[in-house]
């Protein structure tokens, strides 16, 4: 493919989109995110169902300040086969999630931590209710660490926070082997002399900043987002939770809410029932997501259990569409999502054989190559007849440059003479652009390149190159292929052409590496392919006697 040509086409389509994203946002009008809540949600109560009211989002306490709290309560950690956990004794939160499969972007000698306090980043929860403990309550943590043992398939952490009438409430942090899902539970027991029928709400709070070793040439989308059967897969910016503007989804009896970021999730799963979702910010670039829920009506003396499944890892696609209905969206290939998901799974066909996932980029772009060569050699065999056609065009040019009108009418004429379509080599570039495109944020987004391996100093295909090899590798390709390529007639055109390889190489310098060895695969088989076509229409005979 003529990579100058099909950037260009590019910057075109993109402008147009954002044009009419930007168009569509003017001309829809935004629903308020924090809308206070004006209906009930139905739960069963005996033998009938009787309307219970919702609290307000805003009877659940806001973290105060500019930033997350200064936590001076106690610590404990839990270490499973996954996670290394801080749970802390205010609030019972989940406020540091170390991954141990996963190694720290940029440093592969520490792992990764999802939940930290420099991102202010925690997953919170609490009940709603007269004298019901929240986020902000002092719970007794159980010991100061723990750990799950050789052969132990489940490890359960269990909190306690005292109530005023004597009764407590258990907080129980449910940990699997080799699952990234945690489940929360509450356990209230109801020491009064009359049934309670209390709510539970589970967050995740988190600033507005990027994540450590975000890639400003390649920005992602970080922030919370939301999914219902009504409304699917809806991200809310940051800027936007900020204005109080964004799709949430409110009251419903289905869906989840997530905090998405580059490579990894965290989201509260609701079962089956009514929930309330809700999207506020709560300090200053602080926000939360979250929802809340109903428990069954407490009798007195009795204990009810709420439990809610919080997943924390990566967005490893085969396992989260397992989770929950449109979970594995969060894997956001934005509007290509149609083209990338295919995609995907032939990668990920391929690595199953190969086992290597740079193998696999280039394989695939092998695949896709030859699925396009009918179209690729069409637009190559007209690029090189225009080859062939520049120096008439160019004489054509002197000899009527004064009249534009009569130079038109003769290139049209040596055009339809030699039987040449000036724009035969754009459309079969054009049908290709959404697929290259859709492998791009293929590659851009699988958390499986993350850490990947492919030979030598390539250690991290998420990466951009250390040594900057592979991008002036590419770069060398892209002046090839700008020679193998007729010269544009005008020369402000063709000063821009022999630009094009520097500037993108300086470009893809800070690319990962993925990306940089799929464009470099792709370009030496264009030239490859555009070589063989030039030679077989040189020796067709169209070249001027």
């Amino acid at each position: 493919m003529d990579n100058q040509r099909l950037i260009l086409f590019l910057v075109f389509s993109f402008s147009l989109f954002m044009l009419w994203q930007a168009w569509q946002k003017q001309g829809t009008p935004v629903p308020v995110a924090n809308a206070p809540a004006t209906t009930a949600l139905t739960k069963s109560t005996g033998d009938a169902a009787a309307p219970v009211p919702v609290p307000s989002v805003d009877t659940i306490p806001a973290v105060a300040g500019t930033a997350a709290p200064v936590d001076t309560a106690a610590r404990m950690v839990v270490t499973t086969d996954l996670f290394v956990a801080e749970i802390s004794a205010q609030g019972g939160d989940l406020t540091r999630l170390e991954l141990k499969r996963h190694k720290a972007t940029g440093d592969r000698e520490n792992n990764f931590v999802l939940f930290e306090t420099k991102h202010s980043y925690a997953a919170q929860g609490g009940l709603i209710g007269p004298g019901l403990p929240n986020h902000k309550t002092i719970w007794q943590l159980p010991a100061s660490g723990v750990e799950m043992k050789d052969g132990e398939q489940e490890l359960r952490v269990r909190l306690t926070a005292s109530l005023a009438d004597g009764a407590t409430v258990v907080k129980a942090y449910v940990f699997k082997r080799d699952n990234y899902l945690i489940d929360v539970e509450y356990d209230v027991t109801n020491g009064g002399t009359e049934a309670i029928a209390p709510f539970a709400y589970f967050q995740l709070i988190r600033d507005g900043q990027p994540p450590e070793g975000a890639n400003s040439m390649m920005m992602t989308f970080t922030g919370p987002a939301f999914y219902t059967d009504a409304d699917k897969f809806q991200k809310v910016s940051f800027e936007d939770a900020a204005k109080g503007k964004g799709k949430v989804p409110g009251k419903t009896d289905n869906g989840w809410v997530a905090m998405v970021q580059h490579y990894f999730v965290s989201a509260w799963l609701p079962g089956q029932g009514e929930r309330e979702f809700f999207l506020r910010e709560v300090g200053k670039d602080l926000f939360a997501a979250g929802v809340i829920v109903p428990m069954a009506s407490i009798a007195p003396q009795a204990t009810g259990r709420v439990s809610m499944p919080l997943y924390a890892g990566p967005q490893e696609q085969d396992k989260l569409s397992k989770i929950a209905p449109g979970f594995d969206l969060v894997v956001d290939y934005g509007w290509l999502t149609v083209i990338a998901a295919p995609i995907f799974w032939v990668l990920e066909w391929v690595h199953s054989f190969v086992g290597n996932w740079g193998w696999s980029i280039i394989l695939l772009t092998v695949l896709i190559k030859a699925a396009f060569f009918p179209l690729s050699a069409a637009s190559y065999k007209s690029m090189a007849k225009m080859r062939l056609l520049t120096p008439k065009l160019q004489k054509l040019k002197e000899a009527y440059g004064d009249d534009k009108q009569r130079m038109n009418q003769e290139m049209m004429e040596l055009y339809k003479k030699e039987k040449v379509n000036p724009l035969g080599g754009c459309l079969p570039i054009l049908v290709q652009i959404p697929v290259f495109i859709a492998l791009y944020w293929v590659l851009m987004g699988t958390v499986e390149m993350r850490g990947a391996p492919w030979v030598g100093w390539i250690t991290d295909l998420s990466t951009k190159d250390p040594y900057f090899v592979m991008p002036l590798i590419m770069g060398a390709t892209m002046l090839i292929q700008t020679k193998l390529n007729p010269a544009p007639p005008d020369p402000m055109q063709a000063k821009i052409m022999m630009m094009m390889p520097i500037v993108f190489t300086a470009m893809f310098l800070f690319f990962p590496a993925g990306l940089v060895l799929y464009w470099t695969v792709n370009n030496l088989l264009s030239i490859a392919q555009q070589w063989q076509v030039n030679r077989m229409i040189e020796a067709s005979g169209l070249k001027a006697k």
